[in-house]
């Protein structure tokens, strides 16, 4: 690599998504995370402003078996991804987004009602490795071998074309698979993006820092902090109402009567959590926006 797309010496590498919806994902969550960079233009690597980490932009599918092999440090990229390559990794920890489902799909016309009687057949796929895991324990018990035929893209369409009985492919929300006249007849693998590190990474200190920043980024993404006066005689029922992520904090008001209480609500959950406490009787209900957070 030339110097403007290297990594300076001891610097944790840190692989991640180059274009896609997955990149917008982990580009959000790294920005929340307060993880800086700049990248040049035509460039596959950006060093970060604030941190010795070097960011390596691959494309999903290579992550795994960069970090496995020790190319990179630690990368961000789906779970099937990781089952797929075969290589050793460490989980570190699921993301929460980018989930979906790999699943083996059939022409509705045929009605395939049990999915081992595939077994034998033919299936294209992106996944052979996964698809040939999860079609050994059928063959050997059938005494057949399923053909398993790998290519890179339009799997849906190899179904239409002649080439396959059934095809093994990712399944967010279905439309492309019910366009293409499939439906699902067996789950491989339930996935989402999740951060893995290189088992023999001598970054532990720098994994542990951004792991507990995007912890924090994703509990400020979940929450937000609700603030409230309340009688003393309602606290109980108050509290009921919002008990906190682990318990909320209630102080003194220069009233005797009140109490102030303040903790965190799922945000989702926030305008009905407000709406309850008026109805109990409760002022001065406010509501923050968490940046990030450290639990």
């Amino acid at each position: 690599m030339s110097s403007a797309n290297s990594s300076p010496p001891g610097n944790c590498k840190f692989a991640i998504p180059k274009k896609g919806r997955l990149f917008e994902k982990v580009a959000e969550l790294l920005k929340g995370s307060g993880i800086e960079y700049h990248r040049e233009a035509r460039l596959d690597v950006a060093l970060c402003k604030n941190l010795p980490i070097t960011l390596v932009f691959l494309p999903a599918s290579d992550i795994a078996k960069y970090v496995g092999e020790g190319n990179v440090d630690i990368g961000i990229t789906g779970l099937d991804v990781v089952e797929e390559s075969n290589v050793e990794v460490d989980r570190v920890m699921d993301l929460g987004f980018g989930g979906c489902k790999l699943c083996v799909q059939a022409p509705v016309a045929d009605n395939v009602t049990d999915v081992s009687t595939l077994a034998g057949g033919r299936i294209v796929t992106s996944f052979p490795h996964l698809t040939e895991k999860f079609f050994n324990p059928m063959d050997e018990a059938k005494g057949v071998t399923t053909k398993i035929t790998e290519v890179s893209g339009s799997v849906e369409a190899a179904c239409g074309l002649g080439l396959a009985d059934a095809v093994v492919d990712l399944v967010e929300t279905g439309t492309t698979m019910r366009a293409a006249g499939l439906e699902v007849v067996g789950e491989v693998l339930k996935t989402e993006s999740i951060l893995i590190s290189n088992p023999k990474t001598k970054h532990a200190d720098v994994l542990k820092l951004i792991k507990r920043r995007i912890e924090g980024c994703l509990v400020a993404k979940k929450y937000v902090m609700i603030s409230y006066n309340i009688h003393n005689d309602l606290i109980e029922a108050a509290l009921k109402v919002t008990p906190g992520k682990k318990s909320p904090n209630i102080t003194s008001l220069q009233d005797s009567d009140y109490k102030a209480v303040t903790c965190l609500v799922v945000k989702k959950e926030m305008n009905a959590k407000m709406d309850e406490l008026h109805d109990l009787g409760a002022t001065d209900i406010l509501t923050f926006a968490l940046s990030n957070t450290r639990m």
